[in-house]
Formats: C-alpha cells, structure tokens, sequence
C-alpha cells in the first residue's frame, strides 16, 4: 500500500505524477483550518506533508497521529516546530542546494541596484525628468573594490561572496559561528564579530535564517555602528532586522540605503514607510524565484518525501535526529 500524503502546493504536472506513482495524494491548496477540517480523515491518515506556507506546529500535528515526514518547498524552515517534530520523530526535509546561485544573483542585484539607485532612477527618466545632463543629485556610489561584509557564510553566502571578489574585487568580511577555510583561501575572506562587520562594511548582506538567536539581530544600536554611506541589504529573513529600527535610520540620512527582498511581515504594508522611501529597493520576496530554481524546488522536495518516507535522510534533512 502506497504512503497516503498531503499536497498542499500546486506542482507542475510531471512532479506531480512522479508523487502519485510512489504516494496515495490528497491535493488541498493551503493549511487552512477550513482545510483541515474538511480533510479532516486524509490528514489523520497521512504520513507525509508536502508543501510551503502555513504554520506545523504541535495543533497540525495533533491532527496527523501518523505523520512521519514534511517536505518543505524552501531552505528556510521558521514555519516548522521543529522541536514539536522532534518530540513526535517526525523528519522534517528542505530543499537548501538548488536555489543557492539564484538567491546570490538577487541579492548580488540588490548591491547594484541600491548602489547606482537603478530603481529611483529608472523613474525619474520614466516621470520625464531628464531633461538635460545629469549631476551630483543622480550620482549613486561604487560597488567595486569596496568592502562587503556577510551575516551568515552558508552555500548562499559563499555564493555571493565569489560574485563579488572575482567580479567586483571586493574585499569579503564575514561573521559566522565558525571559520570558514574557503572563503578565506579563495576570497581572502576575513572573519570578524559583528560589531567590526558592520563598522568596516560599505554593504552589510544579510544571510541568515531566522532563530531566536537571530531575531532582531540587527537593530538601532547595530544601525548605529554602520557607515552613514554604507547599505544594507537584507535576502534572509525579515525579522532579523528591526524595521522601525531601519526606518528610522533611513529617514535620519544614517544610510546611504538599503535593499530588502524580506519583510517583517509579508507581504509589506502598503502604508510602510519603506515603500516611499527612495533610497530603499523593495522586491517581493524573490530571492529564488526564477522558473528554473522553483522547478528545481519542488523536484528536490517531492524526492526528499520519497527517500524519507522509504527511511533514507542522507541529505537534505533539517533534523535526522528525529529518528534515533
């Protein structure tokens, strides 16, 4: 008898056969509680749980005593109870590889576009203010050879660092839990604490998941360490900034500018002061989100359901000590 699974993401057709060939699919289109309730016999049937957004935490989990796997259609994983799952020796699978390059292009964009203000710019000359030679008031701020400090030297963090040592010949700082011997072979990367990142950094770059250690990290008094030119950018995860803490520096000319692909909350308000901010980029939370990297996505997730569901964790697992 095939696992019975719940699917609550849309997939392309091909991934979606290739589940139903090894799982018994009940297709819903969110975590609702109206979902929940109106599947209320296929979730207490399930032993796997495919998907991205929502919350699982110990109700979802009450509700799907034969639950053994969740696959995630994301390398972030705050929307999971992991200690819940924990608890329950349910493996929780990610998809942290497949979006690494893309995620790097986005926030390697974010350098240049707040840089060299392409946004603000764009719709200057769009609004028809470009009616003669241009000055000091449109200049914006080199990217090369300056000094780029990341929060965070995962696989995305290691792919940014390469774009912008061997294409813009930035010096790297970076701030993680442990050195990093790569990164300072080939980028001649430098580890330092964060109070020392953010006051020698011209773009401080945000790479980290979001944790209780995380959360908030940077805020008013670390805003305060920055350069008045320097830039922020942020492609991990919203909370890990204090927005009205960057609010405020923005608005008192403490930052040259920032770029945020993340939110607080998301989508963004549309009063946030952020969005009329000209010296702040603004995306959606796009960081992998290209046709390829998303497909890439949810291939990777719907074969991680497969090989855990036949007991096989090697990659890909956020916590293989469930398990034991």
């Amino acid at each position: 008898m095939k696992p019975a699974v719940i699917l609550y993401k849309k997939l392309p057709d091909d991934l979606y056969a290739r589940l139903a060939e090894q799982c018994d699919v009940t297709e819903i289109s969110n975590l609702s509680p109206e979902n929940q309730q109106q599947h209320a016999e296929a979730f207490r049937q399930a032993e796997g749980l495919l998907g991205s957004g929502g919350k699982v935490n110990g109700d979802l989990l009450a509700k799907m005593p034969n639950l053994r796997v969740c696959s995630s259609v994301s390398v972030g994983y705050d929307n999971f109870d992991v200690e819940a799952l924990n608890q329950r020796n349910v493996v929780l699978m990610h998809t942290p590889t497949v979006l690494t390059e893309t995620v790097a292009d986005t926030m390697m964009a974010l350098v240049l576009s707040t840089a060299r203000r392409v946004p603000e710019l764009d719709a200057w000359v769009k609004a028809g203010h470009w009616q003669k030679s241009i000055g000091p008031a449109q200049f914006g701020i080199d990217v090369h050879h300056k000094t780029l400090g990341i929060l965070g030297m995962g696989r995305i963090g290691m792919a940014l660092a390469q774009r912008a040592h061997f294409g813009f010949g930035m010096n790297i700082l970076y701030n993680a839990r442990r050195e990093h011997d790569e990164a300072q072979t080939r980028f001649g990367a430098r580890r330092c604490d964060l109070e020392t990142l953010l006051k020698e950094s011209d773009f401080v770059c945000i790479s980290l998941p979001l944790t209780r250690e995380t959360h908030h990290l940077i805020g008013a008094a670390e805003l305060a360490l920055m350069k008045p030119d320097a830039v922020l950018i942020n492609a991990g995860r919203g909370p890990v900034v204090d927005e009205q803490a960057l609010i405020a520096a923005l608005q008192a000319g403490k930052l040259h500018a920032a770029g945020l692909d993340v939110f607080e909350q998301e989508p963004v308000s549309a009063d946030s002061p952020l969005l009329s901010l000209p010296n702040v980029v603004t995306l959606p939370h796009i960081g992998s989100a290209t046709h390829e990297t998303r497909y890439g996505m949810m291939q990777d997730a719907v074969e991680n359901l497969i090989a855990a569901l036949g007991g096989s964790v090697d990659k890909n697992c956020v916590n293989p000590q469930a398990l034991k």
